[in-house]
């Protein structure tokens, strides 16, 4: 929309419409009708509950389709009953209610909710919209992890120089360097796969209380666990206050935090790698890169992805710090925040397929990187005093540093002049002859086939 105030839902609408099924307040409100749905199924299923009794096929059926058939007109009919009960979870019960008057289960009425306070529905359904935002998010990270191990691969033997400190040093494999971000990426993907999705269902501070002033008898965590593991494929926690403290969600907002924060790394390296021209980028037909340099073809793509990314680790640290604090058996600060979840998720997705749309542009100029290389044979001053240190010489460092730093040039001849005036075991010293700064690239290679 030309009118929107967020660039979420205005400029890059269409790059993050998948989220909109995991995020939106009516994705929320369909989670919050499935759990309601379910906990009256589980209670009619519950022996021990005589006053709810069994469900005939007919009517199980009738309730799964409330949740099947739940559209965002239905939505907007919960939204209705909200402005005038001013309480969005109750809406939902009272919009239940309404859809099974004058049938059989209207009898059951009285059931929807029971026991229930409003976090208990809540925490599964934000648990719910952060399962289906992670299957959309997840697969983006490993398309980029996935595009930098073919890059790896393919250029895993292609020398270049290093630099640390902005100074020339000892050289790499372009490969190599793509590897080290494919693993870090690939590892912090991982984390994020590997925290549990948690959800509560135990009352008004997570003791069962009016659950068990009801039906003292009924086993209540177990009737719980069955929803949220074996319903909702969540994890139960038993330790909770009326809320379910949000623990987990902190670790997933900081996990896709270090997979940006390194992301954000590799967008820089590779903006830098191009104004270096290691890189060229292909172009686009009518596409402009200056507004009044034509010859430009600018990185845009990898600035756009490294802003978003900024803009996502600010959303998610704000969210990692602020969830996990509530005041004793709860406060409401995290309702409004909560509900900005699919921002981050919004500004982390435009960012990825920023980077991989920039990645997919780069075209590799390998004789700018042999160029480069062959003026930097100071490096080779490292491999030279490691083998004086073998050979016993006195001061090889020292005499090294004498002879390279600082100095305005260092050539082939300089390196190779200084070699023959060393007594070395000939083997070494006719290694050191045939090296050159592009043949210095230790096991680069090998490193790369350890992806």
């Amino acid at each position: 929309m030309i009118t929107a105030i967020s660039p979420i839902d205005g400029r890059y609408a269409s790059k993050v419409a998948e989220l909109s099924d995991c995020f939106s307040e009516y994705a929320l409100v369909r989670n919050r009708v499935r759990v309601e749905v379910l906990w009256l199924i589980a209670l009619c299923a519950e022996s021990g509950i005589p006053e709810c009794r069994e469900l005939t096929s007919e009517e199980a059926n009738l309730l799964m389709r409330i949740v099947e058939d739940f559209t965002p007109q239905e939505a907007e009919s919960v939204k209705n009953i909200e402005r005038t009960t001013n309480h969005d979870v109750k809406a939902v019960e009272y919009y239940l209610k309404e859809k099974i008057e004058g049938t059989s289960l209207e009898e059951l009425s009285e059931f929807l909710h029971f026991a229930c306070t409003s976090a208990d529905i809540n925490n599964l359904s934000h648990a719910l919209m952060l399962k289906d935002g992670l299957a959309v998010l997840l697969p983006h990270q490993q398309e980029i992890i996935d595009q930098l191990k073919e890059y790896a691969n393919e250029w895993k033997s292609v020398p270049m120089l290093a630099r640390t400190h902005g100074q020339t040093a000892s050289p790499t494999t372009l490969g190599k360097e793509l590897a080290v971000f494919a693993d870090r990426l690939d590892r912090q993907r991982k984390k994020t796969t590997r925290v549990e999705i948690l959800g509560k269902l135990n009352g008004a501070v997570g003791n069962y209380n009016a659950h068990l002033s009801a039906y003292p008898d009924v086993d209540w965590p177990a009737l719980a666990k069955g929803i949220i593991e074996d319903d909702l494929g969540l994890q139960q926690n038993p330790f909770t206050t009326q809320i379910e403290p949000h623990d987990y969600m902190a670790e997933i907002f900081d996990a896709i935090s270090r997979f940006n924060t390194i992301l954000m790394d590799m967008d820089r390296d590779i903006w830098t790698y191009i104004s270096m021209a290691y890189f060229g980028q292909k172009t686009v037909k009518g596409e402009v890169g200056s507004s009044t340099m034509p010859h430009k073809v600018n990185p845009i793509d990898f600035e756009n992805s490294e802003g978003n990314l900024g803009l996502a680790n600010a959303l998610f640290g704000h969210l990692s710090s602020k969830l996990p604090i509530s005041r004793l058996q709860r406060d409401l600060t995290d309702s409004t925040v909560l509900r900005n979840m699919g921002v981050g998720f919004g500004y982390s997705i435009i960012a990825y397929q920023s980077t991989m749309k920039g990645l997919g542009k780069l075209k590799l100029r390998t004789e700018n990187l042999a160029a480069d290389l062959d003026n930097a044979w100071e490096v080779l001053a490292e491999p030279i005093q490691t083998v004086m240190r073998k050979a016993g010489i006195e001061k090889p460092y020292e005499k090294l540093k004498d002879l390279t730093r600082g100095q305005q040039k260092i050539t082939k001849e300089t390196i190779q002049e200084f070699v023959q005036t060393l007594e070395l075991d000939e083997a070494d010293k006719q290694r050191l002859l045939e090296m050159t700064p592009a043949s210095y690239i230790g096991m680069a290679e090998s490193i790369v086939e350890m992806l």
